[in-house]
């Protein structure tokens, strides 16, 4: 059985305008709502035996987060920084493992979440969570099929 959970990277504080977008790290708000989300998601069914982050600050930030409840190492990978869905999805298939969490940036996430569920999800908000299950054992087979069920939840 595949599995993919999408996780959009915490509230970023914009505060100084001289900082590079890289390396944003979490307001108030997001460093809140990462270890909550974090938390709530390890308690649910889903264990990704990878977490992926962008290297951006926010999302290692939130992706550590993820790490750091679910007990799942976090790999980075540059190309997830700005990343489109098509790259979103092949670096998940590309990982090796049956169940991937990909924690990354809009608009890409946004347009996967929504191709992957019909138009069910139509935007990431940040610290969202959107799990996907396909019954295929392998990623192509998975990737090429629309998903058996998905889920969606957000901080708020």
């Amino acid at each position: 059985m595949i599995r993919l959970a999408l996780v959009r990277h915490a509230k970023s504080d914009w505060g100084d305008a001289m900082l590079d977008d890289h390396d944003r790290p979490l307001n108030e708000r997001g460093s809140g709502d990462a270890p909550r989300m974090a938390r709530w998601f390890a308690d649910t069914a889903f264990r990704p035996d990878v977490i992926l982050s962008s290297t951006a600050l926010r999302a290692r930030t939130t992706a550590a987060a993820f790490g750091a409840a679910t007990g799942v190492a976090v790999r980075t990978q540059e190309r997830l920084y700005g990343a489109p869905a098509d790259v979103l999805l092949a670096a998940a298939a590309e990982a090796g493992s049956e169940a991937v969490m990909v924690v990354a940036h809009d608009p890409g996430l946004s347009m996967l979440a929504e191709r992957l569920s019909d138009g069910g999800i139509a935007h990431m908000p940040t610290c969202a969570v959107a799990t996907f299950r396909w019954s295929a054992d392998d990623w192509n087979a998975a990737t090429a099929l629309d998903p058996d069920d998905w889920t969606f939840d957000t901080p708020r």
